[in-house]
């Protein structure tokens, strides 16, 4: 089993739900185990236009392999209707393998630590606060890198009131994409 740190983020649509019906979908599958999931947080898009984004970071253990967990990861995307019109398109979900294990990576297709997960706060901050101690491998500790980021506009999002219940709106029956 290999922990693996996922990067989820989305800014059209109702985005808040998204993620939380996202960590619904991951958690339903038989290869992996979500361990942990930080708080929403609503940050500017960087380097793209748009509306605010709403980013949380999960960190899960796997046995799929890196390949396997990224073809998960755009399954689900293609689930909730991403679609890949322009590099920093608006989307309605994006899913990065932020880091897989202590795997360095560097592939056409997949770069392993995510090359630019170091630079965000929307990345950073989340995983920070799931585990305060987090190494990045090959940059050191990731709350050594938030002073880095500390220009870039983040808010942590209050959940909301959880008094009656909430769907999440994803269809659990057995042979649903997410099962």
């Amino acid at each position: 089993m290999t922990v693996a740190w996922l990067g989820i983020g989305a800014n059209l649509g109702d985005a808040r739900q998204t993620l939380k019906d996202t960590v619904v979908c991951l958690a339903q599958q038989h290869t992996l185990t979500v361990l942990a999931k930080s708080s929403v947080y609503r940050t500017a898009p960087i380097d793209a236009g748009g509306d605010d984004y709403f980013n949380c970071v999960v960190q899960l253990e796997t046995r799929l392999d890196v390949r396997d967990l990224l073809a998960l990861c755009q399954r689900i995307e293609h689930l909730f209707g991403r679609e890949r019109s322009f590099r920093n398109a608006p989307r309605t979900l994006d899913i990065d393998i932020l880091l897989f294990g202590d795997a360095v990576i560097d592939t056409p297709d997949l770069i392993v630590p995510h090359p630019r997960m170091t630079a965000r706060a929307f990345v950073l901050v989340p995983a920070v606060e799931i585990d305060p101690h987090l190494v990045i491998p090959g940059h050191g500790p990731a709350s050594a890198l938030l002073p880095a980021v500390a220009d870039q506009r983040i808010e942590k999002v209050k959940p909301p009131c959880q008094c009656f219940g909430l769907s999440t709106g994803i269809d659990s029956t057995p042979g649903s994409p997410c099962r």
